[in-house]
């Protein structure tokens, strides 16, 4: 999709692949392709908007939606954006400016509380969303009112848009952070599949007043070449040719 779209921004869409496999597939995330905004849907909201493209084929796979589109990618007369927005089926939110994926999540689950709803909450934040200080405010919220369908996952893949966060401002120690405000943490390699998909499941099995936040590791660019890791990985983008032999067009 990059290489007919190089708008789209792939170094941060390929660091949270697996997060997405495990929710969509993991037998996680309750959602109906056919009814999307059915009242029995668990929520996802992808506060990382811009490096969601890769959750793009997933919903296609699942029949969110026709599989042609994904060959509309920024394209006329197509829906799929490099920011997502809501009018992608299987999108909640408008996703364009970050920082505010986990506030709007805390409220819609103290909606679905008050409801009586069994139904969850997750989220899928970048680490450099972290710099925000609305993300504090909602986690401080969210620990007050018990919240406990609230599933919090960092994609820490440690390279905002101008540089590593160590050098910007540092998520070191983000485990103790949240757990200091009464939130119950787990961390993993973001790029194990399998191991986030346990995770989560476990999380979403758990009933304590807590919410629980996942801090998957990642790698930023992860399995491109001279992408992958990079200070300045964000708003790189490979030269083409690059791509084609990436995608075996080369040969």
């Amino acid at each position: 999709m990059h290489r007919h779209a190089p708008e789209t921004r792939l170094a941060s869409s390929l660091s949270p692949i697996e997060i997405f496999v495990a929710l969509y597939y993991g037998g996680v995330l309750r959602f109906d392709a056919q009814e999307p905004l059915s009242e029995l849907r668990d929520r996802c909201i992808v506060s990382k908007g811009h490096g969601s493209v890769c959750l793009y084929p997933i919903l296609a796979d699942l029949g969110f939606y026709a599989k042609e589109e994904l060959g509309r990618v920024c394209k006329s007369g197509g829906f799929l954006g490099g920011i997502p927005d809501p009018v992608i089926p299987g999108y909640e939110t408008v996703n364009g400016s970050l920082g505010h994926g986990l506030g709007v999540a805390t409220g819609v689950a103290l909606a679905l509380k008050r409801k009586a709803s069994d139904r969850n909450v997750y989220v899928v934040l970048g680490d450099g969303e972290l710099h925000e200080g609305a993300v504090w405010e909602a986690i401080m919220f969210a620990s007050q009112h018990c919240l406990d369908n609230l599933n919090l996952i960092v994609d820490d893949n440690r390279v905002s848009m101008l540089g590593h966060t160590d050098d910007i401002i540092s998520n070191q120690r983000l485990s103790e952070r949240l757990g200091a405000f009464g939130w119950e943490v787990h961390e993993v390699d973001g790029h194990d599949v399998e191991a986030v998909q346990g995770i989560l499941q476990a999380m979403t099995a758990t009933q304590n007043g807590k919410p629980k936040g996942l801090i998957a590791r990642t790698l930023k660019g992860h399995g491109v070449p001279g992408l992958e890791d990079q200070d300045l990985a964000h708003i790189m983008n490979p030269k083409p040719e690059l791509l084609d032999s990436l995608l075996g067009q080369d040969e």
